[in-house]
This record gives structure tokens, C-alpha cells and sequence, in this order.
């Protein structure tokens, strides 16, 4: 039989090395050694490893320089078996080099018993990679890996115990506790509609808007209305004032800009009426004097704008006079500008309609505070009476709120305790104080499917006692098998608890254990016995709530328990344990 591991640690030799012992490729202690033709030996595993690639030149022979071909060349089929030297090997005695352990035996019973399976080996957590023991693992696994697998009790869905909190923020099954009612454990995925029914959750007034900042019970909402009535309008009249002002501290800019807008109109229109005036004036006005007859009596009038008298006018001869023509305004430009005209009027009159709808508006406000303020007046003193009557109604409920919260604790402490009480009754009647104890487990097919899924791959049973003062124990079961059974088997395991009278008992647990699989038909039990090792700490004195389980891994094949059979009935099973009272 081949083998795929390379040599022993040297460690393990509980005598003195010798080198005939060692493998010339890994020089550990030889497993399974082959000898070539050149006469070293080798491991199995390392001359098959060195071979792999084709004929090798075998480093032994070149060390000690004895180097000779072919026969020290390795490859396939030159090399045998060397089983004389396979039985000197495995006849060494040879110690555990995990530390703690107390194993000894030969080289043979280390490989095929404890190699691989001693419980103070060092490995690591497959899943954080932690170093820890081998049989710390399960305990690891179940309670202190980060990276554990749990199920949400609340929703069933997985997730890594290091996300927890995360899973507890988004779990749509989270237990939620109404503000106003106070009611317990409402589904998140439910507790928004719970809110909008609840007349108990307080929400904002409806004059928040406003500025009144009371939240108050939906059930309250309309008697908050009533006694705050006077604060509301206030807040209300408060609020319309501050528009008023706003209005008014808008309004006088407008204003200032549309007067600046009349001041620049009324100087465009004053500019324009000038140019007019002058332009009629110029039209209208006497002709200008190029010549003059030679009479003295032919003079023009002075000009209009003329502020000192015109010197007279030269003599010309009688017989020479000069013409004069005027040329007239054309009239398009007299039409552009009575248009330009109409157009300046015609914003003016834009800007006074707007300024009075501005008027108006101002107004309107006005009288709105002014019937506000009225109706203020008018419920002060009836609010008054009624607001100190409501204090006094308020004060009285809220003592009676406060004995009915009272009360509803201690409504809840009770319930509390029956739960408890109703737990400790079930299990005091599934108790037995004689060291047999039969445990019944309905709905197997489901729990079964749950153990395939990993929703809940393990089951405690109830604890039962060897009398009423002995030890407490109790039984754990792997529906799908567990390590070596796992997928193939059930595996059922025996476990020691901690119990009130422990330090009265006689330590470690050394009673034989008798683990049964009830055929309901009472023909063919499956059976399994053991006693316990007193040195593994499955059986010392419990420290914590219970030991590590130690039993059957591989109790009962799967296939035994499939299609018809007389152990599943009425989707039920029966196990038995009866623990051997003898010496107690």
C-alpha cells in the first residue's frame, strides 16, 4: 500500500536516531521505505515525488560520492519495497510531539492510531484561521470563531456572527417596541403600518407649520387642538404679521423703483416737449435776412431767443433784393415722436395701475389681521377658563397613565415568571433521577432537513441525573452525522453536564454508557456502549455550563432510517441511554 505523506517528524523517536532510519529525500524517518538499486532508501512518497519528472540522479550517491551510472540513476520500476527495514521502523517506540500530550506507543501505532487525531494537535480554523486544538475545535466552531455561521432567530437567515449588529439593523422579523403604545416585539417589516393605527404614537400638531412644536397622541390630537386653541391663533397671527412686514419691506422698494422710473419718464417727456416746442417755433417763425432794398424801412424782427437788440441791418443798392425760402418739418418725424410720446404715457399708466393693485393687496392683508385680531379677542377669556380646566383633566390622566404603566410591568414581570416557571415544570417531568432516560423527538422529517440545510445541525435533549444528588447529564444528536459521519450517518453523543452537587461526586466520570436507537416493533434495537476515558476532559469536573460531547459519531447509517422502517413511526423516534449505577 502506497503511501501519499512523506517520513515521520524526527521528534516522535522515543529512543536514540540512528541514520539507516532516515529517508535520503526529506530525512525524516522513513514511512514506508523503498530501497533503490544503489542501495538508499527512500520514502515512498518522496521517491514516487522525485521520480514524477523522469529519471533522476540520486543525490545520496553524489554526496557521498559513489556516484555510478545506471545503477544510480532513480526511475520507475528500480525500486523495491524494503520491508524488512518498514518492520524494524515501525517497531520504534515513539512519543506524541503535540505538547500536553501524554501518548506513547510504537512508530506502527502512531500512524494508525493517533497521527492526524490527537486531541492537543495545533491546526487552523478553517474559517478565521486561528491556531487552536484539535479538540478545542468543536467548542471553536459553535462559540468563539468570528466567522461562525448563525441562523437569525427572528427572519432563520444566516449570516457571520461578526455582522450581527448589521443583520439586527436590517432583519425585517427585528422585534420593534412601540413608542406610544408601548406594545413589544412587532415585526420591523410590520411596524410602519402598526404606527399609522396606533392612537397611541405621538406625531407633530398640525400647526408645526406655524411654530407650535407639541407632538400628541393620535387619539389627543383634537382635544390639543381645542385647549391650545388661543396659542394657535397666536402663532398664527404671529406668522401672518411676519408676512405683512415682509410684504411691506418688499413694497417700498417697488415703489422707489417705479418712481425712479416716473422721474426718468417725466424728464424724457419734458425733453421731448422742448424739442417740439423748438422745432414748432423754428417752423413758424420770420423769414431770414440774406440782402435788403435800398429803402431803410426793411428790417427784421429779432429772434426769438435774442437777448440784446440786433444791430441795424446795412444799406443795399435800391435795385438788388435777395430772395428767401424755409424748408417745412417733415411730417414722419412729428409722427415718430407723438408715438414715442404715447408709448412714455402709456408706462407711466402700467406703473400706476401696478402700484395701486400693490395698494390694494397691502390693504387686503390689513384686514384679515384686523378680523384675526377680533377673533383672538373674542376666545381669550372662554379659553382661559377652559385651558386651566384641561390642565386639571390632564394632570388626573396623567396619574392614571402613570398606575396603568405600573401596573403593565408588573404584568410583564409576571408573565416573565410563569414562562420561566412553565420551562423549569417541562423540564422536571422529562427529568429522571435512575440513569435511564428515554428521549422522544417528533417532527424527525423536518428537523432532519433542517440539520441537511445547517439551519440546526445539532439537538440537546433535557438533562437527566443518576439521583437525585448524582451527576446531571444529558444527550446530543446530529440528525445528518457529524465528522466522520457526517452525510452518512446519525451521530449521538453522551454529555456531562454541570450540576449543584458536583463537588460531592467522585471525579472524573467513570460509568459505563449504554446509547440505544428504539426499534418501535421491539425486535432489533440499534446499540452502542462505551466507558469513558478518564483522561479525555469530556469526564473531568465541568467548568463551564457543560463538557465537550463524547460518543458515537458514526451510531446509525442513514440508509437505515430511509423508506420503510420500524424506527420511524408517526414521524417520531425513541432514544435510550442508560447509564451502569454500579460502584455508585
Amino acid at each position: 500500500m502506497e503511501s501519499n505523506k512523506p517520513g515521520f517528524p524526527k521528534k516522535i523517536l522515543g529512543n536514540k536516531l540512528e541514520d539507516k532510519h532516515l529517508c535520503n529525500c526529506c530525512h525524516n524517518i522513513l514511512r514506508r521505505p523503498f530501497q533503490a538499486q544503489c542501495g538508499h532508501r527512500f520514502c515512498c512518497y518522496c521517491f514516487n515525488r522525485t521520480v514524477s519528472n523522469g529519471p533522476q540522479k540520486c543525490n545520496a550517491c553524489i554526496k557521498e560520492d559513489i556516484f555510478e551510472e545506471p545503477t544510480s540513476v532513480l526511475k520507475q520500476g528500480c525500486a523495491f519495497p524494503d520491508n524488512a527495514v518498514r518492520r524494524e521502523v515501525e517497531s520504534l517506540s515513539a512519543v506524541c510531539i503535540n505538547e500536553d500530550c501524554t501518548w506513547t506507543g510504537t512508530i506502527k501505532e502512531y500512524e494508525l492510531n493517533h497521527e492526524g487525531k490527537c486531541e492537543f494537535m495545533i491546526i487552523p480554523c478553517p474559517s478565521c484561521k486561528e491556531r487552536i486544538r484539535f479538540n478545542e475545535q468543536e467548542r471553536h466552531n459553535e462559540r468563539e470563531c468570528p466567522e461562525r455561521t448563525l441562523n437569525c432567530k427572528y427572519c432563520k437567515e444566516p449570516f457571520h456572527f461578526k455582522n450581527i449588529k448589521a443583520h439586527d439593523e436590517i432583519c425585517p422579523k427585528y422585534p420593534m417596541i412601540c413608542e406610544g403604545c408601548a406594545k413589544k416585539k412587532i415585526p420591523r417589516e410590520k411596524y410602519v403600518d402598526h404606527i399609522k393605527l396606533c392612537s397611541k404614537f405621538r406625531t407633530p400638531c398640525r400647526f408645526h407649520v406655524v411654530g407650535c412644536d407639541m407632538s400628541v397622541e393620535k387619539e389627543k390630537i383634537h382635544d390639543h387642538e381645542r385647549a391650545y386653541a388661543y396659542e394657535h391663533l397666536n402663532l398664527l397671527l404671529h406668522y401672518i404679521m411676519g408676512m405683512k412686514v415682509s410684504m411691506e419691506g418688499l413694497q417700498p422698494q417697488g415703489l422707489e423703483i417705479a418712481g425712479h422710473k416716473l422721474l426718468e419718464l417725466q424728464q424724457s417727456l419734458r425733453e421731448l416737449e422742448a424739442r417740439v416746442s423748438q422745432l414748432s417755433t423754428t417752423s413758424s417763425g420770420p423769414p431770414v435776412q440774406g440782402a435788403a432794398a435800398s429803402s431803410s424801412s426793411s428790417t427784421g424782427p429779432p429772434g426769438p431767443t435774442a437777448s440784446t437788440p440786433l444791430p441795424p441791418p446795412p444799406t443795399l443798392p435800391p435795385t438788388l433784393t435777395v430772395s428767401t425760402s424755409f424748408t417745412p418739418l417733415p411730417s414722419s418725424v412729428g409722427a415718430a415722436l407723438e408715438l414715442q410720446l404715447h408709448s412714455e404715457k402709456t408706462k407711466v399708466a402700467e406703473l400706476g395701475r401696478r402700484c395701486t393693485e400693490l395698494e390694494v393687496k397691502a390693504g387686503t392683508f390689513e384686514n384679515v389681521v384686523c378680523v384675526l385680531n377680533r377673533e383672538v379677542e373674542r376666545f381669550a377669556t372662554t379659553m382661559e377658563a377652559s385651558n386651566r380646566q384641561h390642565k386639571l383633566d390632564q394632570d388626573k390622566i396623567e396619574a392614571l397613565s402613570n398606575k396603568v404603566r405600573q401596573l403593565e410591568r408588573t404584568v410583564g414581570l409576571k408573565d416573565l415568571t410563569v414562562v420561566e416557571m412553565e420551562g423549569r415544570l417541562r423540564e422536571m417531568s422529562a427529568t429522571t433521577f435512575d440513569g435511564v432516560f428515554i428521549w422522544r423527538i417528533s417532527d424527525f422529517a423536518k428537523k432532519r432537513q433542517d440539520a441537511i440545510a445547517g439551519r440546526a445541525p445539532a439537538m440537546f435533549s433535557p438533562a437527566f441525573y443518576t439521583s437525585k444528588y448524582g451527576y446531571k447529564m444529558c444527550l446530543r444528536i446530529y440528525l445528518n452525522g457529524d465528522g466522520t459521519g457526517r452525510g452518512s450517518h446519525l451521530s449521538l453523543f453522551f454529555v456531562v453536564m454541570r450540576g449543584l452537587s458536583d463537588a460531592l461526586l467522585k471525579w472524573p466520570f467513570n460509568q459505563k454508557v449504554t446509547l440505544m436507537l428504539l426499534d418501535q416493533s421491539n425486535r432489533e434495537h440499534i446499540i452502542d456502549a462505551f466507558r469513558p476515558d478518564v483522561t479525555s476532559s469530556s469526564f473531568q469536573r465541568p467548568v463551564s455550563e457543560m463538557n465537550i460531547a463524547s460518543g458515537c459519531p458514526l451510531f446509525c447509517p442513514l440508509s437505515k432510517l430511509d423508506g420503510k422502517n420500524s424506527y420511524i413511526r408517526d414521524d417520531t423516534i425513541f432514544i435510550k441511554a442508560i447509564v451502569d449505577l454500579t460502584g455508585l
